[in-house]
């Protein structure tokens, strides 16, 4: 079998900063760290995932240079993706819709995918919009000399993100008392929060979903416009018995604090990373001064220039 080894992968993906959040956090309330993934190549933590995914799909055999891998994605999975293919002689098909990024489909294109994209009602993220991304992916994984990256069902997933969990036990210094962010995949939430045991720390866990969609707390999905998560069905890698807690939070919240965190503390991230942060803040306030909460910045502010808000 073929083995992957990137000397540029390797040394670029990870090993981002952990920052404490200064200007937008109260003085009453306990600390917000934020692992700010925003320097990975492609400007988004799926880097991790996306280089586990295919070292060991080259390590098992399911792909070598020349093959096809297919996989239904909202962008920063396709991109991280489609950018290692472009290194590895891989055919990358990301099947997408027009409810996401412009940004996020150009950069695909830019690293050489087929983007297949399937159309959504009036740009908004449902149910039904993701069944019909994860249907036609899965119709193309059949066809010969293709494999499915799989993103919500592969250990390689989980494997990509539990560096980033030892890392913040790393470079935290304290005790963590909340680890807390947004479910997609549930590939980064569980995955850190494996890293994090591993490393010998035992925070509460706090899952997050947009309001409009709170499928993990009401059990109804429903559309919204926070890319990446609030995909109407518990993801395989989430479970809820390792959960403290599942919250939901307003989108519009989340985009407010997006331009927070440009403008107070000079970081400028996507939505789901405003989620995170809305949702770490009422935490730290909740539980008082001596809190440590840990939250995850998954990609760059930039990707989102052109999406609707409203």
């Amino acid at each position: 079998m073929a083995e992957l080894f990137d000397l540029y992968l390797e040394h670029a993906i990870g090993d981002t900063p952990l920052v404490p959040l200064k200007n937008i956090s109260s003085p009453s309330s306990g600390q917000v760290w934020l692992k700010l993934e925003s320097g990975n190549p492609t400007g988004s933590y799926k880097d991790r995932m996306a280089y586990a995914v295919f070292k060991n799909a080259f390590a098992r055999g399911d792909i070598t240079t020349g093959s096809r891998l297919v996989e239904y994605t909202g962008g920063s999975t396709g991109t991280s993706l489609a950018h290692i293919a472009s290194r590895t002689g891989i055919q990358f098909i990301a099947v997408s819709s027009d409810a996401f990024a412009q940004s996020k489909i150009d950069s695909m294109l830019a690293y050489g995918a087929e983007v297949i994209t399937i159309p959504s009602e009036d740009q908004k993220i449902t149910p039904d919009l993701i069944a019909a991304m994860r249907e036609k992916a899965y119709a193309i994984a059949e066809e010969p000399n293709t494999h499915y990256a799989d993103q919500f069902g592969s250990p390689d997933v989980i494997e990509g993100y539990v560096a980033m969990g030892q890392e913040i036990a790393d470079q935290i210094g304290a005790p963590i008392d909340v680890f807390c962010a947004a479910v997609g995949t549930g590939g980064a939430f569980t995955g850190t929060a494996k890293g994090l045991h591993q490393a010998g720390h035992q925070p509460d866990l706090i899952g997050l979903e947009p309001l409009q969609s709170p499928f993990l707390t009401t059990g109804e999905g429903g559309s919204h416009r926070i890319e990446g998560i609030g995909l109407g069905f518990t993801p395989p890698f989430l479970n809820l018995n390792q959960c403290s807690e599942i919250r939901a939070i307003d989108q519009n919240d989340a985009f407010h604090m997006c331009r927070r965190l440009a403008t107070e503390e000079g970081l400028l991230c996507g939505p789901s990373t405003g989620l995170n942060v809305s949702a770490g803040l009422a935490i730290a306030s909740e539980r008082g001064p001596d809190t440590v909460v840990v939250t995850l910045g998954c990609d760059h502010g930039s990707k989102y220039f052109t999406i609707d808000k409203s």
